[in-house]
């Protein structure tokens, strides 16, 4: 039977949930999964624990805070000018905490995310972490395919 190693090609079921048990991601009720390992399209903590694993097992495991994807960092906590915001995205908007912004990366390629935490009148309080760093996660997993 077919094990997990590095760089495997997979196909599976997951489910990553949060501390409450709810569902962020949840392949069960849908098609499957496929990925290479150590493609970066797994947490590397999560990718960790299926090594060794064989096609057809299914296993859930307790992924303590932190781990899966870091520890909060207080300094991605960062105020940004509204004028700034404005100049960036439109400048009508309306801010909420909970909202997610998307920002360009400073060469334009690409974008990355905040979160709205607090909104003052000349500013917006952005949480720039992952929204799982810090948080024990809960990742259950049945490989289908193995390769």
């Amino acid at each position: 039977m077919a094990t997990v190693q590095p760089g495997s090609f997979l196909t599976l079921h997951y489910r990553l949930a949060g501390p409450d048990g709810a569902d962020i991601i949840n392949t069960f009720h849908d098609k499957p999964a496929t990925l290479s390992l150590g493609a970066g399209e797994l947490a590397p903590a999560m990718e960790q624990r299926l090594l060794g694993l064989e096609e057809g097992a299914r296993r859930v495991f307790e992924i303590p805070a932190g781990e899966a994807f870091g520890e909060r960092n207080p300094q991605l906590l960062q105020r940004v000018k509204r004028s700034l915001i404005d100049e960036l995205g439109d400048p009508d908007a309306d801010y909420h905490p909970g909202d997610v912004v998307q920002f360009p990366t400073p060469d334009g390629t690409g974008t990355y995310a905040g979160v709205v935490r607090e909104v003052g009148d000349e500013w917006i309080l952005f949480d720039f972490n992952h929204p799982l760093a810090g948080v024990p996660v809960s990742f259950e997993v049945q490989l289908i395919g193995v390769l």
